[in-house]
């Protein structure tokens, strides 16, 4: 199975892009146009690739130096996962980073504010890549195909292309909901040259349901299962409606679990299947053998070299003594990428019970104590690992280089797609039953103990929350879960270093959203900041 090619074609994007920022220049140089790009169908392709590219890629030359954004730093807070990863795991029990960057004490503590440079990174990144898809849907619509020549089989190929587009930017919508609530919003049918509108969340939610539900009945969006490797494709697109249907009372008033149920029951039913081994997922070659992703993050150590993606997740949390004094747990093969900035606090990994073989953790000390900044104290995951599957103890197989990562990064697997439809029926939602989420949640804990031992009678909404943890960690889904369970800013469950104190506590819940960038809210009059930033 091969990996999708990213081809390194600029359309001309930055035009419209320059209309969301106006004055503050972070848009990529561009030496194409889209008379150029869009007059052949490799055009298409590789303007589509582009369009992918955006969350693999943080520039035009890598790993860092010529960034997409001007203003951002190419290796860290230019990159769409690592900035992700950032918002979505440092804040919670799951990650605690120990370097003072700018920006890094703020998430770590949950004291956010509208000028730290990974939030930056956050929002310009999605509204890059949605300028992107933008700009292909301008330059795809039938009136513009026609007279270009295009055999009938090329047309189609490029409405197909058509809906992947849509798609990533739904996703890309789908985050700033999650994150930011009441982002700027755009589309193709919006003029060059004008300052975009905000949106509100309630209403972008609708917008993005509409966009996915019309694209799940599309006859040019290719079924699961069928798209090339790493294209999104039906599959994908019901995986982000359960996810967005899982999180509607949050983002709308409204609960919506009962469809929830609907579509993680739809990419159940479409073929996928559980990976065998669980570390396995998050190997060098996870893009073989592989029918649990639905869509992921494609990496290339050769071709794709980012300081961000999955070679920081790998890096984050490495030290080089813990690869000598646990060799054998992490089949070292002697990488010099050992960054020493990430631990997890014990809360987290108090979660796992014997036997789990999804905790992937070593070290002396669990607690991060009274030293928030020492590499010793709080545990390293070694969950991703630029190794294949055939590595063996003293046989290590490294990926395809040593420095930068091949492994892909799941932005949906069939795992989360259980999960899903075992919380939504334990909160209520119809359509489906008990004794299949239960089913479902005991599938998850075969393959992490190895058989039935550990299986569970029933799974109530607060198992799953702990389930979804030790199946999902660092996978980007913890503050979302938190935030659904009301957990996030309360005193209800606390971590260590919760709000900037050894012990935890509360925090105002105005810090379930992250803030619009001061730079972006200076530059566009129409935007107004979220509550108490």
């Amino acid at each position: 199975m091969k990996k999708f090619q990213f081809i390194s074609i600029l359309p001309a994007v930055a035009l419209l892009f320059s209309a969301c920022v106006k004055d503050l220049d972070r848009f990529p140089e561009n030496d194409s146009t889209d008379k150029i790009v869009y007059s052949t169908f490799e055009g298409y392709k590789g303007a589509l690739a582009k369009v992918y590219a955006g969350y693999t890629l943080s520039g035009n030359r890598g790993p860092s130096g010529k960034p997409d954004i001007i203003g951002l730093e190419e290796g860290s807070n230019g990159d769409f996962l690592r900035c992700w990863f950032n918002h979505q795991e440092m804040p919670t029990d799951e990650a605690h980073c120990l370097w003072n960057d700018p920006g890094v004490p703020e998430l770590n503590s949950i004291n956010f504010t509208s000028d730290g440079k990974f939030t930056i990174g956050l929002y310009d990144k999605c509204l890059l890549q949605i300028m992107y898809a933008n700009e292909f849907l301008k330059n795809a619509t039938d009136g513009v195909l026609q007279g270009k020549g295009f055999t009938p089989e090329q047309v189609t190929e490029i409405k197909a292309f058509r809906e992947e587009a849509r798609f990533l930017r739904a996703f890309d919508y789908w985050v700033l909901i999650d994150g930011f609530g009441n982002p700027p919003f755009v589309t193709e049918n919006d003029e060059f040259g004008t300052y975009p509108q905000q949106i509100k969340r309630k209403d972008l939610f609708l917008y993005v349901e509409s966009e996915l539900l019309d694209i799940a009945k599309s006859s040019w969006m290719k079924a699961a299962k069928t798209n090339e490797y790493g294209r999104a494709d039906k599959g994908a697109v019901y995986a982000l409606l359960a996810r967005l249907y899982l999180n509607a009372e949050v983002y709308t008033g409204t609960a919506r679990y009962s469809e929830a149920i609907t579509y993680s029951k739809m990419v159940i039913d479409a073929g996928y299947s559980l990976k065998s081994r669980y570390e396995d997922l998050f190997l060098a070659d996870n893009n073989t053998d592989n029918n649990e992703v639905i869509l992921s993050i494609n990496y290339d150590g050769k071709r794709t070299r980012t300081y961000g993606g999955t070679t920081f997740l790998v890096n984050g949390s490495s030290n080089g003594d813990y690869q000598d004094t646990y060799k054998s747990t992490l089949i070292s093969y002697g990488s010099s990428g050992n960054w020493s900035g990430y631990r997890a606090r014990k809360e987290f990994t108090d979660k796992f019970e014997n036997g789990d073989k999804r905790f992937l953790f070593v070290g002396e000390h669990a607690a991060i104590g009274d030293q928030p900044s020492k590499y010793p104290y709080g545990l390293a995951t070694y969950k991703y690992r630029n190794i294949t599957s055939a590595s063996t103890v003293g046989n290590p197989v490294a990926g395809s280089d040593h420095e930068f990562a091949d492994i892909d990064f799941p932005l949906f697997r069939l795992a989360e797609m259980y999960l899903i439809y075992a919380e939504a029926v334990a909160r209520g939602g119809t359509g489906g039953t008990a004794s299949e989420a239960v089913g479902y949640i005991n599938e998850l804990r075969e393959r992490a103990f190895g058989n039935s031992s550990k299986n569970v009678a029933n799974a109530d909404a607060a198992f799953i929350l702990d389930e979804r943890a030790r199946e999902l960690y660092w996978e980007c889904f913890r503050r979302t879960d938190l935030i659904r369970y009301g957990l996030f800013t309360s005193g209800d469950y606390l971590w260590e270093w919760k709000g900037g104190v050894q012990g935890g506590r509360a925090v105002d819940s105005h810090f379930n959203l992250y803030p619009i960038p001061t730079t972006d809210k200076t530059a566009n009059n129409n935007l107004i900041q979220n509550d108490k930033y």
